[in-house]
């Protein structure tokens, strides 16, 4: 029997409400991995030294979210490809004795959302500029979406979202300030909120935007994963959309993780009945 289990986690703030780790965890279990998903939480002010303890420790890797994800890359060794393009990182590998950056947030939104319809082509409306925004926002603009329009109340950070995909993909874009009661332009086709609103413990927060300006037809997709059904996707199935809660991703870029850390590919449906049970 092997006491010495290989270690991965997270780093964030808040940590509490991150199901992360029981659908990792679980995904340990089923494949006999020796391996554990420890929950950190970790300030801004302590991040440096929470990546200088993983080093020490040999943890395979771990997971950066809220509020990490761009402020991390000063603390590692090197970033994979699209994480150079999107500027933020949610995964972190150690290959040997370096620590290198990845972003698996966008590949998972993708997967999640090619099975319920065609991005090549579509018009997206972007809530959000953060972190998860910006990996959304350039794989699905390197999946082949046509138009992204990036809403946000910082002009600058929207702004340079905008400008990054239109120079560093194939995608047109803009950015558009948030007007209360913001509306959803025609011809949209795919809605995306990669903002923290509605987020546990504050799950009566909600997008300020024209709810009659959702349309049957349109594409409607929330990168929050606890609550699984937030306002926003309750709201856009009654107006008739089609709705994908915030779990598909959030199992899809776990799985991305786990691979890059161990090289297995581990069953999916797993990591995604584990979530239902705990959040549902």
């Amino acid at each position: 029997m092997n006491f010495l289990h290989t270690l991965t986690g997270s780093f964030a703030q808040p940590a509490a409400e991150n199901p992360t780790v029981a659908m990792i965890e679980a995904a340990y279990r089923h494949h006999g991995m020796e391996w554990r998903y420890v929950n950190c939480e970790v300030p801004p002010e302590r991040l440096a030294d929470a990546v200088r303890g993983a080093r020490a420790m040999g943890w395979a890797g771990f997971n950066c979210s809220l509020p990490h994800k761009v402020t991390v890359i000063e603390h590692l060794d090197g970033l994979a490809p699209s994480a150079q393009i999107i500027g933020a990182v949610n995964t972190v590998v150690l290959q040997g004795d370096l620590l290198v950056g990845e972003n698996t947030d966008g590949q998972g939104f993708v997967e999640a959302l090619r099975p319920v319809c065609t991005i090549e082509g579509q018009r997206v409306l972007l809530f959000g500029a953060g972190g998860a925004a910006r990996a959304v926002a350039v794989e699905l603009a390197l999946a082949g979406a046509a138009h992204i329009t990036v809403v946000n109340r910082g002009r600058l950070r929207g702004q340079e979202l905008a400008d990054l995909i239109a120079a560093r993909t194939g995608a047109t874009a803009e950015y558009l300030h948030w007007q209360p009661t913001m509306q959803i332009p025609t011809g949209t086709g795919i809605v995306v909120n990669a903002t923290s609103i509605g987020l546990f413990p504050n799950v009566d927060d909600q997008l300020d935007i024209d709810w009659s300006t959702l349309r049957p037809g349109m594409v409607v997709a929330d990168a929050i994963p606890n609550p699984p059904r937030t306002h926003l996707i309750r709201t856009a199935e009654a107006a008739g959309c089609t709705v994908l809660d915030g779990l598909g991703m959030l199992v899809n870029q776990g799985a991305v993780a786990i691979r890059l850390w161990s090289g297995v590919d581990v069953d999916r449906g797993v990591m995604r009945r584990e979530l239902e049970r705990v959040l549902l």
